[in-house]
């Protein structure tokens, strides 16, 4: 039996950051992983899809060369080339983890691991034991819709796993679930020529984001020729050898979509059933996730739970930070506490969407006494100057002492622009305090300033 101060059970982006930390603090750790180091978002998501949007974004860009003086001619694409590369970089990433355990003197243990009462994780046939904490970071997988026939089957139904690695693209392809992933496939498959219909269930796209900020990606997406069917109901599938047929519901009229193959991007479903929670009396939620108490302590004392496996919102970076609270409770400290209203979401599409906080509409749910400020990057001198024009800066602030309530960027660069609204929001900086920092000109920043301006009713250059 080999014994460490803390084990972690998953090499991603919440379980690797847990063990550096923790390391970091003089505590002897053991990460327990049946595959890659990296996890999903190294291996099979964040990384490889970022990418192939890369690789989609060149690919638009020099079809639209021609406007900023420069002939590229016949634009030729060729999925396979990107996916290949987009497999060099995650190798590159998961290789790059593999180093920090060696660097962090991390033991990595290669297997599936099951817990055991008495903080001890058996892996095969050894048994490790902890002496100060266990912690579950198994993460999430896929889920298909068997219910209506669309079980995954890696061919015509496939997930983001096998569209990742095709080097081969479908003539057509229904994309059902146009959250994050839904929508950054959609891009991705569009540029390089595939017919893309997007089906989502709810009555918009990026049904999580502020209203306007789904119909400006709506408008974006058809513009581009992506047909894009929200407020759905596939009733059923026919999966043949080689197409599928969706009955879909919308708007009061029935309707057939036919695609030589779906992409499930509809939600995903957490890995805890190999882990034998029930050994050690670790309770779930009703949605499934495992229950966490204060400071993501689980039903049982010694016994932790990070990343997707303690529920939404199920992104890397929160994944991340929960690593580090933990590894430093269990090491004896107190950690600062993670404000889950300020955790940043993205979606990396083109363009690309961010946001923190609150919308309008739960704004307007909780009855808050709030002022909408916004700018568009069509008023922007450097986005007209690169051509990237759609979309805006919004941000809702407190109509009494100006508290920024939420903040969303629809936009190039969306995704780098969110943080000064990010980290405004965690010192609690009102509106003000953001305008009085002098922004670069000419720069994308500049919107949010702008936007910041707007909502004070003194805006500038609109």
């Amino acid at each position: 039996m080999a014994t460490f101060d803390v084990i972690i059970l998953g090499g991603g982006p919440a379980g690797y950051v847990c063990a550096i930390r923790a390391a970091q603090l003089g505590l002897s750790t053991a990460v327990i992983e049946q595959d890659k180091l990296g996890g999903v978002c190294v291996n099979i998501g964040c990384i490889p899809t970022k990418a192939l949007l890369h690789s989609a974004y060149i690919a638009n860009l020099l079809k639209e060369s021609k406007d900023f003086g420069v002939e590229a001619g016949d634009v030729k694409t060729d999925y396979g080339v990107a996916m290949k590369r987009s497999r060099r970089v995650s190798d590159q990433n998961s290789k790059g983890v593999e180093f920090l355990m060696k660097k962090n003197k991390i033991t990595v243990v290669r297997g599936t691991g099951v817990l055991q009462p008495g903080k001890k994780v058996k892996v095969g046939s050894d048994v490790h034991e902890a002496k100060k904490a266990v912690v579950i970071a198994t993460g999430s997988r896929v889920k298909g819709i068997p219910q209506i026939g669309l079980e995954i089957n890696k061919t015509t139904v496939i997930s983001s796993d096998e569209a990742l690695l095709m080097e081969k693209i479908p003539a057509t392809l229904a994309i059902i679930g146009a959250g994050a992933v839904g929508m950054e496939f959609a891009d991705i498959f569009n540029a390089f020529g595939v017919k893309v219909t997007l089906i989502e269930a709810l009555p918009r796209i990026l049904p999580l984001e502020d209203a306007e900020a789904s119909d400006t990606l709506s408008k974006s997406y058809r513009k581009r020729g992506i047909e894009v069917i929200a407020g759905a109901k596939v009733t059923k599938a026919n999966v043949a050898k080689d197409k599928v047929t969706l009955d879909v519901e919308a708007g009061g009229e029935k309707k057939q979509v036919a695609a030589a193959a779906v992409l499930m991007a509809a939600g995903r479903a957490v890995n805890i059933e190999n882990v034998c929670l029930m050994y050690c009396g670790i309770q779930l939620t009703e949605r499934g996730f495992i229950k966490v108490y204060k400071i993501l302590q689980t039903s049982t004392a010694g016994y932790y739970a990070i990343g997707d496996v303690a529920g939404p919102p199920m992104l890397a970076h929160k994944g991340s930070r929960e690593g580090v609270v933990v590894a430093e409770l269990v090491a004896g400290q107190k950690p600062h506490p993670i404000k889950y209203d300020n955790v940043p979401s993205v979606t990396y599409c083109h363009p690309e969407v961010a946001s923190i906080g609150l919308t309008e509409e739960q704004c307007k749910e909780k009855k808050l006494d709030y002022v909408a400020g916004k700018f568009p990057f069509s008023a922007n001198g450097r986005a007209r100057g690169t051509g990237e024009t759609e979309g805006f800066v919004k941000i809702l602030r407190d109509k009494k002492y100006g508290e920024i309530l939420g903040a969303h960027i629809v936009g190039a660069d969306a995704s780098e622009m969110i943080h000064e609204l990010t980290v405004a929001r965690e010192n609690e900086y009102t509106v003000e305090e953001i305008e009085l920092a002098i922004h670069a000109h000419p720069t994308m920043s500049e919107a949010v300033a702008q936007a910041a301006l707007d909502s004070l009713g003194r805006v500038v250059d609109m």
